[in-house]
């Protein structure tokens, strides 16, 4: 059995459908974590409005996007720039800083080892722990820093959903500074979580030269097929990757949707408020009425992990006959076979994707 991650992520509806034999695509996609509201309808029609613009070239600064996206984040536009998602952001900073060895905790989104292994750097790795909701000991993630020159965590964590205190944040903020380590905290999923929850040392920015912030407007927007991401650091890093990036990587289209996106207030609060219930709610239906263990954690997505005598890979194969994608995360280094990874989605589609999950346990005759 394949799985439907042939290129590495969540999302692939095309894949899903080959490999299930569905006539069209998948009816609900729980394996990619966007938002479910869809994009800001100001979005749309701005969209619709720009595309005589397809056919003249797109700023290569990206000034109109970049100033509102300084005025917003309360830095200077000297400390930012704008990529094609927040992988683009990551492969330049590799691009950029050319580190030989890499340091990842495990599991972590797969794009950390893939871009860094692809641009020659080495992987070295240590393991969150599972007691711990595969959060690292400090001193794990501390010796690591001493063994390479770039480190990245999640901030929440991909697919673990676990954050760090403000303290931790420091102590490992400080001590990649004290180890001359550059550390990318990846903060793709930051905006999803409650105003009060969203921990960052974005704002005391001027005492970490060796920072490097990396979001998504992607995922909270849900515009991933326009992709638009930043990162933020010290000028004198930004200048780098901006030396490495590719004239006009960033389209007409997603310059214009991203200044719409940051008008957007209303609709970012009604995500926030709609996650933190749905979450709340799709995790209490899971454990209660199937008796499955939800990793405790933050962000719009929630990790399971499956009782022994069932296998990830068999669930997503029976979900997704029935047009329900789901996220195996049996090839997550420090996973097991039983882990998959859903989206939170709205109360209709977390109730239909549990009535789903009810009736493959019933067909399946699968025990608690």
């Amino acid at each position: 059995m394949a799985w439907i991650e042939k290129y590495g992520h969540g999302g692939d509806l095309l894949t899903a459908q080959k490999q299930f034999g569905l006539v069209s695509q998948p009816l609900l996609d729980f394996s990619a974590n966007i938002n479910p509201l869809g994009p800001p309808p100001r979005v749309m029609q701005v969209l619709r409005d720009q595309l005589e613009t397809i056919v003249h070239y797109p700023d290569p600064a990206q000034r109109k996007l970049k100033e509102k996206l300084s005025k917003r984040l309360g830095i200077g536009e000297e400390h930012l720039v704008i990529g094609n998602g927040a992988a683009e952001c990551m492969a330049l900073i590799i691009l950029a800083l050319q580190p030989k060895t890499v340091g990842v905790v495990y599991p972590c989104f797969s794009e950390y080892e893939k871009l860094s292994m692809a641009f020659g750097a080495e992987i070295k790795a240590c393991f969150g722990k599972v007691e711990k909701h595969f959060k690292p000991e400090l001193a794990d993630l501390f010796a690591l820093f001493d063994d390479v020159d770039l480190a990245f965590i999640g901030h929440p964590n991909n697919p673990t959903g676990v954050t760090y205190s403000e303290e931790e944040l420091r102590a490992i903020a400080e001590q990649a500074e004290a180890s001359n380590t550059f550390l990318v905290v990846d903060e793709a999923f930051i905006d999803f979580l409650p105003k009060n929850k969203q921990v960052t040392l974005m704002p005391d920015l001027a005492n970490y030269k060796h920072i490097i912030f990396v979001r998504s407007m992607t995922k909270f927007y849900a515009i991933p097929g326009l992709r638009l991401g930043y990162a933020v650091s010290d000028p004198k890093i930004i200048e780098r990757l901006q030396e490495k990036q590719v004239t006009w990587s960033v389209n007409q289209l997603a310059l214009a949707a991203g200044e719409i996106c940051l008008e957007e207030l209303d609709y970012e609060e009604k995500t926030i408020t709609l996650i933190e219930e749905q979450r709340e709610y799709l995790k209490n239906l899971i454990e209660d009425r199937l008796g499955w263990f939800v990793f405790p954690g933050q962000a719009n997505f929630l990790l399971v992990r499956l009782p022994g005598s069932i296998l990830a890979e068999d669930l997503q194969w029976e979900m997704g006959k029935k047009g329900v994608m789901v996220r195996s995360c049996a090839m997550y280094p420090g996973l097991s076979l039983h882990d998959f990874r859903i989206a939170v989605r709205t109360k209709q589609e977390n109730d239909e994707l549990l009535a789903t999950l009810q009736e493959v346990v019933e067909e399946r005759k699968w025990r608690k």
